[in-house]
């Protein structure tokens, strides 16, 4: 694949440099595919294939090239794979429209057993945060370390209808740049040659020369009705059950996890660190990469 990153001809790895993130040598991601659960799944695969295997699950409406900036930084020691979840970039949609819980949850055993995944460190972020802590509790023994990034069983409902009203706005727009615009009115932690880089790998180009977003219109319809409190209440039983290396991160500039979610997430999962990455609101490795950076580092150098 390309590491272009759309922006004035910089490739990945120099915007990488330009974000404070650490890497050694120009490592470029391969395309796999793998199929598992009657469904086709897209990942990238960084680094060797003999490496201690890391899984990365993007947030919601994001894709694998979300973890883009965090692979290059860990795939000197482990072998990443980036998943593109259901629904989300180049992994197939659910034609009965469902994207629940349940669902991703049914996703990641399948995929994991189809990639013969185990001892592996897995990472997630929101949502996807969320579908790790669920995969944890019940495959524990096929987790090595869990590393949850602004994710938590109750997010703050100013975050949550903000980002709503975001992936609801106009889905169909003349160029590429008018979704960047778009992105840095939503983030302006972000420069636009950052977004610009990011967003290409969420957007396709439609037949009318229109651009619109790389994933399930069903995910962002109105209509979509979200899990409730019984789901939040289930997510924390399984916080309580977890007895694995976790680490808790959050953006210091957050709206979507309150300091007080966090610290009680650190609290009620055994063995777990909590890290606040400063200059960082809910896509936290995006905003400051090398924050993050040093945070996961520090936290996966203790693991040896």
């Amino acid at each position: 694949m390309s590491t272009e990153t759309q922006s004035g001809g910089m490739t990945l790895h120099e915007a990488a440099r330009a974000m404070g993130v650490t890497f050694s040598g120009e490592p470029v991601p391969r395309d796999r595919f793998v199929r598992a659960a009657g469904r086709r799944f897209h990942y990238l695969e960084w680094g060797e294939p003999d490496n201690p295997p890391m899984l990365l699950l993007h947030g919601y409406a994001q894709t694998c090239h979300s973890w883009d900036f965090v692979a290059l930084a860990t795939c000197d020691r482990f072998r990443v794979l980036s998943l593109d979840q259901r629904g989300h970039g180049d992994s197939d949609w659910a034609p009965d429209g469902d994207y629940s819980p349940d669902a991703y949850r049914t996703d990641l055993h399948a995929v994991s057993e189809a990639l013969d995944l185990r001892d592996f460190v897995l990472m997630g972020l929101s949502m996807g945060g969320r579908n790790a802590i669920s995969y944890a509790a019940e495959h524990s023994d096929r987790v090595r370390a869990l590393v949850v990034v602004d994710s938590a069983p109750v997010m703050e409902r100013a975050g949550t209808e903000r980002m709503r009203r975001f992936v609801q706005g106009d889905d169909e727009l003349d160029s590429v740049d008018d979704f960047v615009k778009r992105v840095q009115e939503y983030n302006p932690l972000r420069p636009a040659s950052q977004i610009r880089g990011s967003i290409v790998h969420n957007l396709k180009q439609l037949p009318n020369g229109r651009w619109t977003w790389k994933y399930d219109k069903a995910l962002r319809s109105p209509d979509r009705k979200l899990p409730g409190k019984d789901y939040a209440d289930l997510l924390w039983k399984q916080v309580d059950s977890l007895d694995l290396p976790t680490l808790v991160v959050r953006g210091g500039e957050s709206d979507m996890i309150a300091l007080k979610t966090a610290d009680e997430l650190h609290r009620r999962i055994r063995n777990s660190s909590l890290a606040t990455v400063e200059r960082a609101g809910h896509l936290v490795m995006g905003d400051n990469p090398s924050g993050f950076e040093a945070a996961v580092r520090a936290f996966i150098a203790g693991l040896d």
